[in-house]
């Protein structure tokens, strides 16, 4: 089967009838998908997913409805199964013997132009003859026309050297002003960031100490060198946070801190109570005395 054939005279049908719309043709074209893997074989057995992938319609609704509608005008013949687990079939019809041949003489006559003289007035004229009537000629004086013409190209060449100009213009003046206010969006940005986040404008001003730094400032305020050890360690091992979550920005003042909370610390009295032992007492008791 000459598939080219049968698409054009599908196609030739479908110009004409008024009641299809596009997801018809989109579900026969997927049908025909079908029926050529099958080499033209009938019937095919086809799979209502499949089938619904390759012609992109998305509504099962809608899908029934094209299938039975193609059966009804005698595109195809529609065979539902109503088994989940055996296909329907689908008889697909040959529309290439219903392209009616055209002669080579109408091919010829259909594809001949002949360009329109609109000189000439009397077109039964041959060239063997001469006509009495006079060609119409569109212009009156050829020198002014040529001018006129000349004029008129050098004006719209103008008009055009001014439009791109003009163009030009516009389009460095919006980039100017697209420049101008990026700028100040991006100025505006870290404005707003240092003053939503000033301890991160201010971290990056922040140097990590050295031990050796921490251990002469330890040292100069004649305090415990123990102090400094765990002082070192305890900021190392939390990145340097104030609190955990603000970064230091100095780290003798945090020092300084360290060396009161220390000292308050190992001064503070110990403020635990005893409890009364009411089962224990000092004073010896007569027992034998009544009570």
């Amino acid at each position: 089967m000459n598939y080219i054939k049968h698409l054009t005279g599908f196609f030739e049908k479908v110009a004409k009838d008024k009641t299809l719309n596009p997801t018809h043709v989109s579900l026969y074209i997927a049908l025909f998908q079908f029926w050529n893997c099958n080499r033209f074989r009938n019937p095919i057995s086809i799979s209502r997913d499949e089938i619904m992938r390759i012609s992109k319609i998305s509504s099962k609704a809608t899908y029934h409805k094209c299938l039975k509608n193609l059966h009804a005008l005698g595109y195809i013949k529609y065979e539902p199964s109503y088994n989940p687990f055996k296909g329907s079939h689908v008889y697909l019809f040959n529309f290439s013997e219903e392209l009616k041949p055209q002669l080579k003489k109408d091919r010829i006559q259909s594809s001949f132009f002949e360009p329109p003289n609109e000189q000439v007035v009397n077109k039964n004229i041959t060239s063997h003859h001469t006509s009495i009537e006079q060609a119409q000629v569109p212009f009156i004086n050829n020198t002014n026309n040529t001018k006129n013409s000349n004029e008129s190209k050098q004006t719209l060449a103008n008009n055009f050297e001014n439009k791109n100009d003009f163009q030009k213009k516009t389009e460095e003046k919006f980039k100017f002003k697209n420049n101008n206010e990026m700028e100040k969006e991006k100025s505006s940005a870290k404005k707003e960031k240092a003053q939503t986040n000033p301890e991160h404008s201010s971290s990056n001003s922040f140097q990590k100490p050295q031990f050796t730094e921490i251990f002469d400032y330890f040292i100069n305020q004649e305090f415990d060198i123990a102090e400094a050890q765990k002082f070192h360690n305890y900021y190392e091992s939390n990145g340097w946070l104030i609190g955990g979550k603000t970064q230091m920005v100095d780290w003798q003042a945090a020092a300084s801190n360290w060396m009161n909370k220390t000292e308050i610390f190992n001064h503070k009295p110990n403020t635990t109570t005893s409890k009364p032992n009411h089962l224990s007492t000092t004073t010896d008791k007569d027992y034998s005395e009544p009570l």
